[in-house]
């Protein structure tokens, strides 16, 4: 009780007398929370959290428990007795893991032996690299063994140059034990080398200890099949995507009762991201974004209230609900962030709609900094539709003045722009330094129905482009926008539209970043590593002369062809081990910025991929940032 109230009577001596504003440094030195679980005995929460080290130029985890009623957390060193380990079985017998096998012959010493100081790397087929790896003909596969010391593991894809869990960001969400101990549930994409490139067919198998036989459960589905799950019934429930090829098709929550594949959200307009079963049966929560943020939603289950499905949402404000943790009586138990505020766990109350914030890994540094306000607005596109664009203004703002602003790019392209906390693109940390940032939930975001989700592929250069400069044109209208210092700013797609913009913006922007982005379309399509992507969102390859759509993407679509009209100061960034937007895309438009006299610098992250993750290279990433805002705009 005494730590409890120290700490509100420090936050509130440090709200009263807040007078910094967020840095660089201090960004990088708060807390980031990842939620464990609720311990064994239901009574505790266990999170870990890291903190960056900018002098180390790495992190350091800690433990902790918080009571699911709140209150002080409390370190611990072990976690192993406190959480259930969902990796053994149900009966306590077994325990399933996973582990890199050498499968395929690929390195220069696999195929000869006595040079075995060669250094080269021999490909038959695509897949040679993902994400920032080579392939070295390892894969990840599932192994299960007794659930004793020295006990020997089986590995259940033994030979297959297939993949469980799926990289390169798969882990042991992707296999779980059946609730009878007597199978392994795991996700794979059996598909190997080019054909591996080109699908995004993942399917949910179910192995059998006894026989040993595999059987596929989402056989017939041609996208993705992810994220299995048991009902406590013992249904076997997971997420689904229909078209192969298409990495942001509608996602739905399917389960399979009584030998039949139930789509419970096949009629909703939109796409889960993550779920959780009630304890008892009844009904599904699952999270998805919603105008500009993401929510708590739940659908009844058929199978057992006998009543027609319905998706409600349950939370609702300028937030988003990030992590599923746990259900606790009528609480629910996530993780919220909002623009303003890394991570913490909350708990939400299914009858009072009340939250709680449990933890505090940050609270008493946010509460010692001034912040700014992040708004909603609605601007009216070219086409009539009301797009919804969040503006984030400076802290102490005066609308008497004026300020530079930033028009921001969001990547994906099929991506949603919502109350998310970002460590690189913080919106926060820009206001603080004097910008306001306009943040439109163009063409292509989640949130806003299937429809407008899909309205970017294959029209990369099209309506969302005017989505843009609607969003810039009308908060400009402001008095208090100073509109002979607008810059434009984006990372991955946000990058092409980077580059795009600036051959069109008719004299806009005094400034542009670009991180990661495409620059040239073609280039992008023989380099980049999963190949459905590029397939799915330009139409088609760049040598289908027939192909109208293609043509379109390779061409007026591609920023390259609009370079003569660039004629503005351009900030453009890039990873060195980036496969999914190779080097050569940042080297093509520095090269051609340089050969046009525009005034440019290339920054260079050598073992970046395409985010920026080590603790130093995140610092100058960000003293460059707004070193060129400064002295461009």
């Amino acid at each position: 009780m005494k730590k409890t109230l120290f700490l509100m009577l420090t936050m509130m001596g440090l709200t009263a007398s807040a007078q910094n504003v967020m840095t660089p440094e201090l960004l990088w030195k708060l807390g980031r929370i990842s939620p464990l679980g609720i311990s064994k005995d239901g009574k505790n929460i266990v999170y870990k959290v890291s903190t960056p080290s900018i002098e180390e130029n790495k992190s350091s985890s800690k433990y902790y428990t918080v009571a699911i009623t709140g209150g002080t957390a409390v370190e611990i060193t072990d976690t192993k007795e406190i959480l259930a380990d969902k990796n053994v079985s149900a009966d306590g017998k077994y325990l399933v893991y996973n582990e890199e096998v050498k499968i395929d012959k690929v390195l220069g010493k696999d195929y000869y032996p006595d040079l075995d100081k060669s250094n080269v790397q021999i490909y038959n087929g695509l897949d040679y690299r993902h994400w920032d790896t080579w392939n070295e003909g390892k894969f990840n596969h599932v192994f299960y063994k007794e659930n004793k010391e020295g006990a020997k593991g089986i590995d259940i894809l033994k030979g297959e140059n297939f993949d469980s869990p799926q990289k390169p960001f798969g882990g042991d969400e992707d296999y779980i034990w059946s609730p009878d101990s007597k199978s392994i549930v795991y996700v794979s994409k059996k598909k190997a080398g080019t054909q591996y490139a080109l699908s995004t067919d993942t399917n949910i198998f179910e192995y059998n200890l006894e026989s040993g036989k595999t059987v596929n459960r989402s056989e017939g589905n041609l996208g993705y099949d992810t994220a299995p799950q048991f009902s406590p019934s013992g249904d076997l429930t997971w997420l689904q995507m229909k078209r192969d090829g298409y990495e942001s098709d509608k996602n739905d929550l399917v389960v399979s009762f009584k030998g039949m594949t139930m789509n419970l959200t096949a009629n909703w307009d939109g796409t889960v991201e993550q779920f959780m079963w009630a304890k008892d049966g009844r009904k599904i929560y699952f999270i998805a974004p919603i105008d500009g943020t993401r929510q708590l939603f739940e659908v009844n289950f058929p199978g057992m209230t006998k009543i027609a499905v319905q998706v409600r949402q349950v939370s609702n404000g300028d937030f988003d609900v990030s992590d599923m943790i746990g259900i606790s009586g009528d609480d629910f138990i996530v993780t919220r962030t909002d623009m303003n505020h890394a991570a913490e766990i909350f708990s939400y109350n299914l009858k009072k709609n009340t939250w709680k914030q449990l933890s505090n890994v940050n609270t008493i540094t946010y509460a010692s900094l001034q912040m700014g306000k992040v708004e909603r607005r609605y601007v009216t596109t070219t086409d009539g539709k009301k797009m919804m664009v969040w503006v984030a203004l400076p802290p102490n703002f005066d609308a008497s003045k004026k300020y530079p602003t930033l028009l921001f790019c969001q990547g994906g392209p099929q991506s949603p722009l919502t109350q998310s906390y970002s460590f690189r693109w913080n919106f926060q940390l820009m206001a603080a330094n004097g910008y306001i940032v306009v943040a439109p939930n163009r063409r292509g975001m989640q949130g806003h129905g299937v429809e407008w989700n899909e309205q970017i592929s294959k029209d990369w250069g099209g309506q969302v482009m005017n989505d843009y400069l609607s969003a810039i044109d009308d908060v400009a209208k402001e008095s208090y926008v100073d509109k002979t210092r607008l810059g434009c700013i984006g990372a991955s797609y946000g990058g092409y539209s980077v580059f795009y913009l600036a051959g069109i913006h008719n004299n806009r922007f005094k400034t542009f970043i670009a991180h990661d982005g495409v620059f040239n379309t073609q280039s992008m399509f023989g380099t980049t590593e999963e190949v459905f992507f590029n397939n799915w969102d330009f139409g088609g390859p760049y040598w289908e002369k027939g192909n109208a759509v293609a043509q379109k993407a390779y061409n007026e679509f591609n920023p390259i062809n609009h370079v003569q009209n660039w004629n503005t100061p351009i900030l453009i960034i890039q990873g060195g081990i980036d496969f999914r937007v190779p080097i050569g895309q940042g080297q093509e438009a520095f090269q051609a910025a340089q050969m046009r006299g525009i005034k440019s610098r290339l920054l260079y992250f050598p073992e970046e991929n395409h985010w920026v993750l080590h603790p130093q290279n995140a610092q100058v990433w960000q003293k460059e940032f707004y070193k060129w805002l400064k002295e461009t705009l």
